[in-house]
């Protein structure tokens, strides 16, 4: 017969506890909800890029508020993902000025080509497709958000090719800034 033992404690990094110190100065103490949104960031990137209930209850422990408070403000915003997605999570603009330069045929085009549909992930893990709402870069429209890049101007099949291409070819998850104090130079963002 096999021990019992409980599943590890779900935690934050020290690297990503001490970014959740620094960012809680800047607000009051009795004000500590406040941080909230950028805690649920850091939670997204600590944790496999979505949040999961255990991870929301973390957060909710971190802040001292129920959890409830947590998931409304999780499920409100679609920043957050609350399922596993895949390494890129592809945020397709469906507004108007997107659409009447060629989002819906971006959209057919990135499930073809991924294999997913719009709010699944696709086969090899690599993407999850996404439709979100205004990325405010009309005058480059079409437009795919991935995380903190813009890939505009995705009117042509070669250039939604060459964004995924881009996309495949980043072998290490990008560096949290959090975390670049304490990486060797050759993995530091430039």
């Amino acid at each position: 017969m096999e021990p019992n033992t409980a599943p590890a404690k779900l935690q934050f990094s020290a690297a990503a506890q001490a970014e959740i110190k620094r960012l809680l100065t800047h607000y009051p103490a009795d004000r500590s909800k406040s941080a909230l949104l950028p805690i649920l960031h850091i939670a997204q990137a600590e944790f496999g890029g979505w949040v999961s209930p255990e991870v929301q209850d973390l957060v909710a422990e971190t802040l001292n508020i129920k959890p409830i408070e947590v998931y409304e403000v999780s499920s409100f915003y679609t920043m957050y993902n609350l399922k596993l997605v895949g390494k890129h999570v592809l945020e397709i603009c469906r507004t108007g000025p997107c659409m009447l330069r060629g989002s819906d045929e971006l959209t057919e085009h990135l499930e073809r080509i991924t294999g997913a549909k719009v709010g699944e992930t696709s086969p090899d893990g690599l993407f999850t497709l996404k439709e979100v709402e205004c990325l405010a870069a009309c005058g480059f429209a079409p437009v795919v958000q991935v995380r903190e890049q813009y890939y505009e101007q995705l009117d042509t099949p070669e250039a939604v090719d060459a964004m995924l291409n881009d996309l495949r070819g980043q072998i290490h998850r990008p560096i949290l800034s959090w975390e670049e104090n304490d990486l060797p130079n050759s993995l530091k963002n430039n």
